[in-house]
């Protein structure tokens, strides 16, 4: 009996200590920065560790990440290690049960997860055992942080709101076009706002300006194009990365443009969109004109595969997606057919009939030649006519000063960042000449090729403004303004007879068919400007015409076209 005792007493003797995981978590980065938790919470679990003869075998530290989800790099490198066979450790040990988990479904989860690994979780100021009282505290426990997480977001989420609402910015990085600057200090707190960037604020309106109008006024530029074109000119973006459609269509559709930027637009964890009312709108410097920004979107609209089908936005038929039956409001699709000679004919139909017979609607057929030719021909024969076009630049011409002194300061402000560059490039140099800075500086290089890239890029910028300001020329006569006319009526027909359609379209955005010997032709006034101006060189973001109502036709007669 007795040496069955030593022998037991021999091998408990032997057995070696647990080894302890130590995982240590600070909501934000700046508490990982400035705040002593960290310290002291290790210091504390050491010490814990030490009184119970358990070695540490690993330490976790996760530096400014929340414990509401377990996207925590070193939570999971910890879960990892937890889980191989057999496991580095056998047991993790927090401060309080809050820094493993703020929700206590996933907190459940993964204690049952380490468990069947044979791994155990344990509170230094929460210690609690396994019986079903302690876990049912630890239940308790766990469901209280998480309410008190959650009523913390709340506050924390209604005082960044109304920071936003104020002006300020609330953190993260600025859209691109803008820079956080200090606006004022409120005790130790330091109030930012955002402010034009004036290098990357040019590559905004560059792309705004080739969503409206393209290249040289070629006509408007869908996503890819335009993202292919900067790639392909080596505009890059504010990384230095290349631009995608993802990209493009963001700064294209971000309201921040106008002068409003909206906070809280998103679910910070499902990333789901929230209803408007809950956005607050910060107010921001604007880089583009609401008038520039609302054609886009017209324009992305009209281009969009759920609203315009893509045959309808790359197909050749002239009229395709703006045709409708006047009288069932259906699309004038194309049918063909072929006669005894063999020869082809193409109509448009009403879809609606197509596919119902004319007890779905007595719409009509029209040979497509015909339809296209007289839309066409009304259009350059009365819409584009000097004396209506006179009447309709006038808000143009209102404009075009306010445009002008906008686009000077614009290249005063890039001239000024130019030359403050070279500025402090002179001084560095001068100081590398003195000895006063080290040659073998690794942050040396760096400097002087964003002193130099800043230099540049503001000059070129600046460059590309003044040539846009050159474009405006003299002030629009009534010979310059049939010259305008001219010049529209060349870009809606080809060299080979047939029309433009992106010209076209831009003038007019619905085709109606009453009958086979009356059309009517519906388009907004706005997007009638923006064609004309750009089919004349002038720069589109002259336009701050806002129009819906009344559309351009003066009267309704103008509209009307007999068939031949």
């Amino acid at each position: 009996m007795m040496n069955a005792t030593a022998a037991f007493s021999d091998a408990a003797a032997i057995q070696p200590a647990q080894r302890a995981a130590l995982y240590l978590r600070v909501s934000t980065g700046r508490q990982a920065e400035s705040d002593l938790s960290i310290p002291d919470q290790r210091r504390q679990i050491e010490s814990y560790c030490l009184s119970r003869g358990w070695d540490v075998a690993e330490v976790f530290v996760e530096p400014g990440n929340t414990a509401t989800d377990d996207r925590r790099p070193a939570f999971q490198a910890m879960i990892d290690a937890a889980m191989e066979k057999p496991p580095a450790f056998s047991v993790i040990v927090v401060h309080s049960f809050s820094r493993f988990f703020r929700d206590q479904f996933q907190f459940e989860f993964y204690i049952r997860k380490l468990s069947k690994n044979g791994v155990r979780l344990i509170s230094i100021t929460q210690d609690l055992g396994d019986d079903p009282m302690s876990v049912m505290m630890r239940q308790i426990m766990t469901l209280f942080d998480e309410y008190q997480s959650k009523e913390n977001g709340k506050h924390t989420l209604r005082a960044m709101n109304e920071n936003a609402r104020q002006g300020f910015w609330n953190g993260a990085r600025a859209p691109i076009g803008y820079r956080v600057v200090e606006a004022e200090r409120r005790g130790a707190k330091i109030k930012k706002k955002l402010e034009i960037d004036p290098i990357h604020a040019e590559t905004v309106r560059r792309i705004y300006r080739m969503a409206l109008n393209g290249i040289d006024n070629n006509g408007p530029m869908g996503l890819k194009s335009i993202a292919t074109w900067l790639n392909e000119n080596g505009v890059r973006t504010r990384d230095g990365g290349r631009w995608g459609i993802a990209s493009v269509h963001l700064l294209l559709t971000r309201t921040t443009y106008i002068g409003e930027h909206r906070f809280n637009t998103r679910d910070h964890k499902t990333r789901s969109p929230k209803p408007e009312a809950e956005h607050s709108v910060m107010e921001v410097p604007p880089i583009i004109t609401r008038a520039e920004w609302e054609a886009v979107q017209r324009s992305l609209k009209a281009r969009s595969p759920k609203i315009m089908p893509p045959r309808a936005v790359g197909g050749s038929i002239l009229l395709t997606g703006i045709c409708f039956c006047a009288c069932c409001g259906g699309a004038m699709t194309l049918r063909s057919g072929t006669s005894s000679m063999g020869r082809e004919y193409r109509y448009y139909t009403c879809s609606t009939k197509a596919r119902q017979g004319k007890t779905g609607c007595p719409g009509i057929t029209v040979p497509m030649d015909k339809l296209d030719t007289a839309v066409a021909e009304h259009l350059e024969s009365r819409l584009l006519d000097a004396t209506r076009l006179e009447e309709m630049m006038d808000a143009l011409l209102e404009r075009r000063d306010e445009w002008v002194g906008q686009r000077r300061q614009h290249v005063a402000d890039l001239e000024r960042r130019a030359t403050e560059a070279e500025a402090k490039l002179k001084r560095l140099y001068e100081a590398i000449e003195n000895g006063v800075v080290d040659m073998g500086d690794s942050s040396l290089k760096g400097r002087i090729a964003e002193l130099t890239a800043i230099r540049d890029q503001a000059r070129g910028d600046a460059e590309r403004a003044v040539s846009h300001i050159e474009k405006i020329g003299p002030a629009i006569t009534v010979e310059s303004l049939r010259a305008f006319a001219m010049a529209a009526r060349r870009k809606l027909r080809r060299d080979d007879g047939s029309f433009a359609r992106d010209y076209l379209r831009a003038i007019a955005q619905r085709v109606e068919v009453v009958s086979k010997s009356e059309v009517r032709i519906l388009g907004k006034r706005s997007e009638l400007l923006r064609t004309l101006t750009a089919a004349s060189g002038v720069e589109a973001a002259v336009l701050g015409v806002r129009g819906f109502e009344p559309k351009w036709r003066a009267r309704q007669e103008s509209n009307l076209r007999p068939q031949d």
